[in-house]
C-alpha cells in the first residue's frame, strides 16, 4: 500500500501556509498570533489528549523514555561531529547544530495518528514530550552566553513539557478524563495540527547560507538519514513493540522544528542559515519520510 496518501495531507497544509504568507500576503503578525495560539493552548491540549488515549504502564513509559533519549543522544553527537570533521566556523555551527537534533512535533503527531491510530499518537506524544526538554537544553547550550538561568526557567515553564508530565501522571495513575473534557481536548488537538502545519509552511525560506553548504548538508543528512537509522537499531535493541518501533522511526525521521530559526535569531545566531536548513529539510522530508515508512518495521 502506498504511503503517499498518508503523508500528502500534512504537506498540503504546509504548502497552504507557504501560499497564504508568500503569495496571498497574510501578515507576519497573523502567523505570529497563530503560532502563539498553537504553542500555548492547542498543542499542549493535543499532547495531553494523545497521551491519555491509550493506557500506558510504568514499564512501557520508561522504555519509551530510554528510546527517546537514546535517539536524541545519537542525533546530538552526530550534529556536533560536524565541527571537527568539517572544521566549520564555530559561530555558524553553534547556530545550526540544533538542526541535527530538533524535530517537528506537529508533523510527527499527525503522521503517527495516520499510520498507527491512537496507539501510535500516544507513543509519539510520549517520545516527543520527553525529547522536548533535551532538545531545548542542547540547542540553548550551543547558543548560550550568560543566560543559562533564564533558559532553564523557560524550559521548566515550557507548555509542551507541562502537558506531557500531566498527561503521563493521569495515564499512569488511571485518573479518568471526563468525556466532555476529552472531546474538547480532541477538537483543540485537531486544530493544533492543521494550524501548526500551516505555520511551518509560512516559515519556509530558501534564501541565504550558500557559504555554508557543507555544514547545511551535514545537518540535513543527520536529521533525515542518520537519525532514522539509529532509531531502527535502538527500537530493535530495546525490543519495542511494532507500533513503538514505527513511532520511534517516524520520530527519528522528522525534519527540524520550524522554531529553530527563531531561537537562533533571538540568541544572536545565524537565523537565515538555520531557516534555510529547516526549509530544505522540511521539503526533502516529503520524500524521505515515505521512504522510511516503507522500509521500516511492518
Amino acid at each position: 500500500m502506498s504511503v503517499i496518501p498518508l503523508v500528502l495531507p500534512d504537506f498540503l497544509l504546509i504548502g497552504l501556509g507557504w501560499l497564504l504568507f508568500h503569495k496571498l500576503k497574510f501578515s507576519a503578525e497573523f502567523f505570529r498570533g497563530a503560532e502563539q495560539l498553537v504553542y500555548f493552548v492547542l498543542f499542549p491540549a493535543l499532547l495531553f489528549h494523545s497521551i491519555t488515549q491509550t493506557p500506558l504502564s510504568l514499564g512501557s513509559a520508561s522504555t519509551l523514555a530510554e528510546a527517546s533519549l537514546a535517539v536524541m543522544a545519537c542525533a546530538i553527537a552526530m550534529a556536533w561531529l560536524a565541527l571537527p570533521v568539517l572544521r566549520s566556523d564555530p559561530a555558524a555551527h553553534a547556530s545550526v547544530v540544533q538542526c541535527g537534533f530538533r524535530f517537528n512535533t506537529y508533523i510527527g503527531l499527525s503522521l503517527a495518528g495516520s499510520i498507527a491510530g491512537a496507539a501510535g499518537q500516544t507513543t509519539m506524544a510520549v517520545l516527543a514530550g520527553i525529547a522536548v526538554p533535551v532538545s531545548n537544553m542542547a540547542a540553548v547550550h550551543a547558543l548560550a552566553r550568560s543566560n543559562g538561568g533564564k533558559a532553564l526557567r523557560e524550559i521548566l515553564r515550557n507548555p509542551f513539557i507541562i502537558a506531557t508530565i500531566l498527561g503521563l501522571l493521569v495515564n499512569l495513575l488511571g485518573i479518568p478524563v471526563p468525556k466532555p473534557l476529552a472531546v474538547t481536548l480532541g477538537r483543540l488537538g485537531a486544530c493544533a495540527i492543521a494550524i501548526g502545519l500551516m505555520c511551518v509552511g509560512a516559515t519556509l525560506s530558501l534564501s541565504g547560507g550558500r557559504s555554508h553548504a557543507k555544514l547545511a548538508a551535514w545537518m540535513i543528512a543527520v536529521r533525515l538519514f542518520a537519525t532514522p537509522l539509529a532509531a531502527i537499531f535502538i527500537g530493535w535493541a530495546l525490543h519495542l513493540s511494532l507500533v513503538e518501533r514505527q513511532a520511534l522511526l517516524l520520530f527519528g525521521s522528522l525534519p527540524t522544528a520550524s522554531s529553530a530559526h527563531v531561537l537562533a535569531a533571538r540568541m544572536g545566531g545565524n537565523g537565515r542559515l538555520v531557516a534555510l536548513i529547516m526549509s530544505l529539510g522540511t521539503l526533502l522530508s516529503a520524500i524521505t519520510i515515505p521512504f522510511w515508512i516503507m522500509v521500516g518495521p511492518h
